[in-house]
């Protein structure tokens, strides 16, 4: 069963089995090392600036009131690397570090997760509901460098900082200054 994507007549079901296909016959070699941000993503916005792909987007995200945010492969692919950067520049975060993302799903949420991937940065994912003790346990146990949240959870956050020893940054999505944070999207 495949099926097309965006009308294109690629078949991305067939592509898929027929690559894993090639690597279990030995014709592909199985890389070592994997970082689907470099080996997939980078490698899709590359067959499109060749023209070798026909241009799709990478993320395509719609929010209740109907905007919408469309990356290509290469812009997802620009915008990780200056995520990445955000995270090991400005955070000081480093390969095998940890990042406590307590977000609802916008789309800083995706590049966060590509940047991650990218920087060999463990992300923890966080849904908005958790709560400040909920948060607490997770800084402690993951013993997390960084934490990412925005404007409206930042209070819940700030609430359980004093007893989390192993943070070093705390980043905000959103418009502003927020007093000890630094803003993603100023720095991105």
């Amino acid at each position: 069963p495949s099926r097309t994507f965006h009308g294109n007549n690629r078949l991305l079901t067939s592509q898929i089995i027929s690559y894993y296909e090639s690597i279990n016959q030995g014709k592909k070699e199985l890389p070592e090392y994997f970082n689907f941000a470099s080996d997939v993503l980078d490698e899709w916005a590359q067959l499109e600036k060749d023209g070798r792909k026909p241009a799709n987007p990478a993320f395509w995200w719609v929010n209740d009131e109907g905007e919408e945010v469309k990356w290509s492969f290469e812009e997802l692919g620009s915008l990780s690397r200056k995520a990445a950067n955000v995270l090991s520049e400005a955070c000081g975060l480093q390969r095998g570090d940890r990042v406590v993302a307590v977000l609802p799903r916008v789309p800083e949420w995706w590049l966060l997760n590509v940047a991650c991937m990218r920087a060999g940065i463990v992300l923890i994912p966080g849904t908005p509901q958790l709560t400040a003790k909920d948060i607490s346990y997770r800084l402690q146990a993951s013993k997390a460098k960084c934490i990412i949240t925005n404007d409206t959870l930042a209070p819940a956050v700030e609430s359980v900082l004093p007893g989390s020893q192993f943070l070093k940054s705390k980043l905000f999505v959103g418009q502003g200054s927020r007093d000890g944070w630094l803003n993603f999207k100023e720095l991105l």
